[in-house]
């Protein structure tokens, strides 16, 4: 059965919804409970396993390491934590820069977990699909405070506040993705968005894609050019096999935060850590921390660099031509290429200011992925490029239109409708104007009156 339509009239709408209650009623009660508690207990005893089960085969694999089960559970309770962005407290030294790959495997989880409960428990409405959002953003704010709690006086400490909120936020926007479409609230979102709003909005998707597929770029040029760095960073920092491995899972972890910064770098704004700078136009270097990713920095500036800052205008461009045909009124293709700048923007706020962040204080403290600065400079590029593209590269509305559109010019060879009110054309000279018809005389008599 196909979800609700918003768009309906009134009865016909409260018959939808009355139908669906009655379909979502049939499930037994006993089968919803059991599957909300699925799905509110499912994804933290598997994110607790995976984080678990990570240590283990790090711990296992080190040489002069000692694995114990107690242990690794211990451990475990602070790696989960982090996997949700909850900023860490070891030995009095604030680690807030996290590996961002965790997270985003944990909001794969949660978005298919609340997509088949979706499914499984026939969810057509708003209303309902917030029971499951509610499980699952329920579940996980009690079980980070949980934990929170627990590592209260371990080495590792976490502010329980925090541990409350930042799975609860990251465990929502994940499960409303998830029953987005099955719970109706796609259908609500779109019914209240129009064509232009909607085309700026999947523009400015395909353009976050590519900013973030150029920052992969500039980073697998930064690796490739750099593996014999890479082979030095393992030959003088992992003793055996189990460093090695350690060093290479972490360094995998913070691959999406090394894609984040070479999107920054790509756009100019570049980023830092603690006293070293590296951008297009602004490079401070020094010696960085024991990390395989981190040898993809430069170590002295290049004069090509700035060349890079096409990529970002080629977006721009790119943006610009998706939306010339958008609408023939030039305000309304700005309007969508406004939208797709503000996807943009807010998106590289988000993604940079989660991937950087405190780094246990010294020389390399704090990672600043400049978020605001980066915002800036893509709305430049993106927005003002692909506004003058837009606006320049499309069709022109017809001025004597009566909206300005192409659509309300007159086609050729139409005939006007006649006036009523138009005057008759005056009589020729020397002709005389016909006698009106007398009452009771039929029209065919008169018009024979000379």
């Amino acid at each position: 059965m196909a979800p609700l339509r918003f768009g309906l009239a009134a009865t016909d709408q409260y018959d939808a919804v009355a139908e669906f209650a009655d379909e979502y009623d049939a499930v037994p009660l006993a089968g919803r409970v059991r599957v909300l508690a699925m799905i509110t207990l499912g994804p933290l005893i598997t994110g607790y396993a995976a984080v678990a089960a990570v240590l283990a085969l790090v711990t296992a694999a080190a040489s002069k390491a000692h694995f114990s089960t107690a242990g690794v559970l211990s451990s475990a309770m602070p790696g989960w934590l982090a996997a949700h962005q909850v900023p860490l407290r070891i030995e009095g030294h604030d680690l807030g820069a996290l590996p961002l790959l965790p997270s985003i495997a944990a909001v794969v989880l949660l978005a298919r977990t609340a997509s088949g409960a979706a499914q499984r428990l026939d969810l057509y409405t708003p209303a309902q699909a917030g029971q499951v959002v509610l499980a699952i953003t329920g579940g996980h704010a009690a079980f980070g405070l949980a934990l929170g709690l627990l590592c209260a006086g371990g080495p590792a400490t976490v502010d329980p506040l925090a541990a409350f909120y930042y799975p609860a936020l990251l465990a929502a926007a994940a499960s409303v993705a998830g029953v987005a479409r099955h719970g109706g609230l796609l259908e609500l979102a779109l019914e209240r968005v129009d064509e232009v709003a909607m085309r700026g909005l999947r523009v400015g998707v395909l353009a976050v894609v590519v900013l973030l597929a150029a920052g992969a770029l500039a980073l697998t040029l930064g690796l490739v050019t750099s593996v014999p760095t890479v082979r030095d960073i393992f030959a003088r920092n992992a003793s055996g096999f189990g460093s090695g491995l350690g060093m290479l899972l972490l360094s995998v972890g913070y691959l999406p935060n090394g894609v984040i910064a070479g999107t920054s770098f790509v756009a100019g704004s570049g980023f830092a850590m603690g006293e070293i700078s590296v951008a297009p136009l602004d490079f401070a270097g020094g010696p960085v921390p024991g990390l395989p990713l981190l040898a993809a920095l430069p170590e002295s500036p290049a004069v090509w660099w700035p060349v890079l800052l096409v990529l970002p205008v080629a977006v721009g461009v790119l943006v610009g031509r998706l939306l010339r045909d958008v609408a023939t009124e030039p305000v309304a293709r700005l309007r969508a290429v406004a939208v797709a700048t503000g996807v943009v923007a807010l998106s590289f706020v988000i993604l940079a200011g989660s991937a950087g962040g405190p780094l246990g204080g010294g020389r390399f403290d704090p990672v600043d992925l400049r978020a605001a600065s980066l915002s800036l400079a893509l709305v430049a590029w993106v927005g003002l490029v692909g506004a003058a593209v837009a606006w320049f590269g499309g069709g022109w509305a017809a001025l004597d239109g009566p909206s300005g559109l192409l659509d309300d010019a007159e086609p050729d060879g139409e005939a006007q409708p006649e006036d009523p009110e138009a005057r008759p054309e005056d009589p020729e000279p020397g002709g005389e104007e016909p006698a009106p018809a007398e009452e009771g005389d039929s029209p065919d008599l008169a018009d024979k009156i000379d």
